[in-house]
């Protein structure tokens, strides 16, 4: 039975997470690890979520937070990303990418950036 399209993304959108879920890079695993069942700042994280035309890697809905990791073909098309994170930006979300490395090598360092920028996202708005 085929799923009806949902009203932000297309299905074949829906239809690519889906297949991204069942193949983490060995990165993507590692981090989801530390996201997953709101282990970190008791958030709750989706892994490979549509977002309008795209797919993420890690997104907060309720804060609005994405998280990418991102390998080496990332190098190859920036002009890509920046059109992404543009339109994700657009959508009131913060983006925050980390290339593979950092993310096997350095995940304390992650979490912590990633626990900064959920405390950023969880302050009231100051007013003016």
């Amino acid at each position: 039975m085929r799923r009806a399209s949902h009203r932000r993304a297309a299905t074949s959108t829906f239809e690519k997470a889906r297949e991204l879920r069942h193949n983490l890079t060995e990165a993507e695993a590692a981090l989801w690890q530390a996201l997953r069942m709101h282990r970190l700042e008791d958030i709750h994280f989706r892994r490979q979520q549509a977002v309008g035309p795209y797919v993420v890697d890690f997104c907060a809905p309720r804060i609005k937070l994405i998280i990418e990791v991102d390998g080496g073909q990332h190098k190859d098309q920036l002009e890509y990303d920046t059109e992404r994170t543009d339109f994700l930006r657009s959508k009131g979300y913060m983006v925050l990418r980390f290339w593979n490395d950092e993310v096997l090598n350095h995940i304390d360092k992650v979490l912590h950036e990633i626990a900064r920028a959920i405390g950023e996202k969880k302050q009231p708005p100051k007013e003016t």
